[in-house]
């Protein structure tokens, strides 16, 4: 496979970059679906804040008290898929210190694997409808990637999170990075998680990577989750036309004879009906 190559790592973490869980999902749903074993976690006392990200206590099956402490870990894959493309994962909390350190860390241990490609995935709170399908950027600064990929190339300056720092310390140790960030619509915080957003990434990372990537349940939640929401809006008059809004605004965006005049004149409905303005789904946002 040009591009990401034969053995890509694909990252996700919580907090900043996951809004309504669909990036943690999704390494869940790759987690869950294959067999993978632990190549590398960091020192937690090195990178996390227990105030902010505290351990956590529960009971196991035997019945003993196990305390979890944060993590960020680097895991492999122990089978070879058909489609010849490895999929590894990097996973765990956003760090709240040492950023480059820790970047550092897992960069030398994905060129010590031979890795070949870095994707990050990520997922924003944006102005978009639940109805439609999830909007998912993908970008790179890697012009070889841009090419061979058919990705973009983000004009976003400004606030950035883990997966930005990872990739940049991927790129400039020459391993080729790439990004995807889904758009969940923000006014859907109460029904988290997203799996429709979870589906479109896992999408759009098979088409990048090659791999098969299985989906378990998550057409299925991802209907019951629009449906959900849907009930919600029913009973809110306000909500309803807030989404017929959104509706609008994104289908001017993807209709194939929208021009700059169109887009440039639902922008200005937008903020006549007191809107912050419309930003083309999955565009420019502060955590890439």
């Amino acid at each position: 496979m040009d591009g990401l190559g034969r053995r890509v790592l694909v990252a996700a973490f919580d907090g900043w970059n996951d809004a309504g869980e669909a990036a943690s999902s999704a390494i869940t749903q790759l987690r869950e679906s294959g067999t993978y074993e632990p190549v590398f976690s960091v020192d937690p006392e090195l990178y996390f804040d227990y105030q902010y990200t505290r351990p956590q206590i529960a009971t196991d099956g035997d019945g003993k008290r196990m305390l979890t402490w944060p993590e960020a870990v680097l895991l492999r894959p122990t089978r070879t898929t058909r489609s010849g493309t490895q999929l590894w994962l990097l996973t765990g909390v956003e760090p709240a210190r040492a950023w480059q350190a820790f970047a550092t860390e897992f960069i030398d241990v994905a060129l010590r694997e031979d890795i070949t490609g870095f994707l990050s995935i990520g997922s924003m709170m944006s102005d978009v409808p639940h109805t439609r399908p999830i909007s998912v950027f993908a970008g790179s600064d890697n012009e070889m990637l841009r090419t061979s990929l058919s990705l973009e190339r983000s004009t976003y300056e400004g606030p950035v999170g883990i997966l930005s720092v990872l990739g940049h310390a991927a790129d400039t140790a020459g391993i080729p990075s790439a990004s995807l960030w889904a758009s969940v619509p923000h006014y859907v915080a109460g029904h988290t998680p997203s799996p429709k957003a979870t589906l479109a990434l896992l999408d759009r990372l098979e088409d990048l990577t090659g791999a098969s990537v299985p989906r378990g349940d998550l057409a299925t939640e991802a209907a019951a989750w629009e449906a959900s929401i849907d009930a919600a809006a029913a009973d809110d008059e306000e909500m309803t036309e807030y989404i017929r809004q959104l509706e609008r605004t994104r289908d001017t965006w993807d209709s194939p004879e929208a021009s700059g005049d169109a887009i440039a004149q639902e922008f200005e409905r937008y903020l006549r009906r007191g809107g912050d303005g419309p930003s083309k789904p999955g565009r420019d946002d502060p955590r890439r």
